[in-house]
């Protein structure tokens, strides 16, 4: 009996498309609004919240947990998989178009320390200028990474648990490292959800034509 392999030229195709509209949104985002004037969105809440430079542990796992979940959600049936990369798809159009009309940033505090933590938080202020911050891509990434397996009991109940526990932790990282504010996370998240409903009723409305068309 063929087993079928899970990484298939299909699969990697769909990766790619995410990929390369995440990267579009981020840095044509970026370089379309260089030069507009930047607001800053931060609340009394977002200054209560304490640096914690060991946070950024979960920051930077939420890049591999993106891969796994992205790949996890384009290997669900026709319909679901086409509906988690329109999501995606849509999602980004939406982070892209408020990077471009609403420029944000936000005031980083000094970090001190020589830990591991605080080393590697260094290196991302480095790395990650203080733009392209509403909506928060981190979130919309991490919360539709949990939307794509919270649904289906194909997947160990286990794993959709860590999912939903690594979609929070990787959130609340973006507001305890000050790379986001609170709105920023809060918009990421819902614009997962209504991204992932939306493309519902796009697939949805492509499945009907397609029977309509058959039936003819």
């Amino acid at each position: 009996m063929n087993k079928r392999s899970f990484v298939t030229k299909d699969l990697l195709v769909r990766i790619a498309a995410a990929l390369a509209v995440n990267l579009a949104a981020y840095y044509g985002g970026r370089l379309l609004s260089a030069k507009a004037p930047h607001r800053c969105l931060e609340t009394a809440l977002d200054r209560a919240i304490p640096l914690l430079p060991w946070m950024i542990f979960f920051y930077w796992i939420g890049f591999i947990f993106w891969i796994v979940s992205y790949a996890q959600g384009m290997t669900l049936e026709k319909g679901g998989r086409g509906r988690f990369l329109t999501a995606h798809i849509l999602g980004e159009i939406v982070c892209f178009l408020f990077f471009v009309l609403l420029p944000t940033t936000m005031a980083r505090p000094a970090v001190e320390g020589r830990g591991l933590g605080a080393m590697l938080l260094r290196l991302t202020y480095r790395l990650d200028s203080a733009d392209n911050l509403f909506p928060s891509i981190h979130c919309f990434a991490s919360w539709l990474s949990w939307i794509g397996v919270r649904g289906d009991k194909r997947v160990p109940l286990k794993y959709r648990g860590l999912s939903l526990f690594l979609a929070l932790a990787v959130s609340a990282s973006t507001l305890a490292v000050k790379q986001h504010v609170a709105v920023d996370a809060a918009a990421g998240i819902l614009l997962a959800e209504l991204s992932y409903l939306a493309a519902g009723a796009l697939v949805r409305r492509r499945d009907a034509r397609k029977k309509t068309a058959e039936a003819k």
